[in-house]
């Protein structure tokens, strides 16, 4: 990536990462519940297992949509990174089971649970555009995890965000994948249409 495009990427997430740890608490669990009931718009096969992520920095809180899913059949999973500090696994987990400290201020499945590659990953995300592109915390973690996982299948992402950490246009390259789907408290964007 080029020096101008790293500024802007880091510019952009700046900018919406404050628009973010502006919405106010009520505001917050408000957005939760709508994201989790705009799961239940999702045609997943039943039994589909997700990734889904515990919110730190001021993240939307995907519990209580994680929590539908599961209350409809699916399995779900989290991430964890592991000491290399580059590669990101996912972990089978189901609400209410223990869960670790780990680095980054995550907690996460611990060791003895089953390694596992979602079919459908919620991806946090600092910010998104309506064609499905997005930045993320600029480390390369959910990257490079769905690079491999879209390698040996389909893989379905899906952003989670709030609705202030839409953007025009993400600076994207070649190699960036694009999510099918954003779901925010302002509603479920399709991403795509105009790609």
């Amino acid at each position: 990536m080029s020096d101008a495009a790293t500024a802007s990427k880091a510019d952009l997430r700046a900018a919406a990462l404050a628009r973010r740890a502006a919405v106010p608490a009520e505001a917050r669990a408000a957005a939760a519940d709508r994201v989790a009931a705009l799961v239940e718009t999702l045609d997943l096969p039943a039994g589909t297992l997700v990734s889904g992520f515990l919110p730190i920095r001021g993240e939307i809180d995907p519990q209580p949509a994680m929590a539908r899913l599961a209350a409809r059949g699916h399995r779900l999973c989290l991430p964890v990174i592991l000491d290399d500090r580059t590669t990101m696994i996912f972990r089978a987990w189901t609400p209410g089971e223990p869960l670790e400290p780990a680095r980054f201020g995550l907690s996460v499945p611990p060791e003895t649970a089953a390694v596992v590659d979602p079919a459908v990953m919620l991806v946090p995300l600092a910010a998104f555009d309506r064609r499905g592109f997005r930045i993320g915390y600029g480390k390369g973690h959910y990257d490079r995890a769905i690079a491999r996982i879209a390698a040996a299948g389909p893989l379905l992402e899906i952003g989670i965000a709030f609705a202030c950490q839409e953007i025009a246009r993400v600076p994207d390259e070649p190699h960036d994948r694009p999510m099918r789907l954003v779901l925010t408290e302002a509603g479920r964007v399709d991403c795509g249409a105009d790609r």
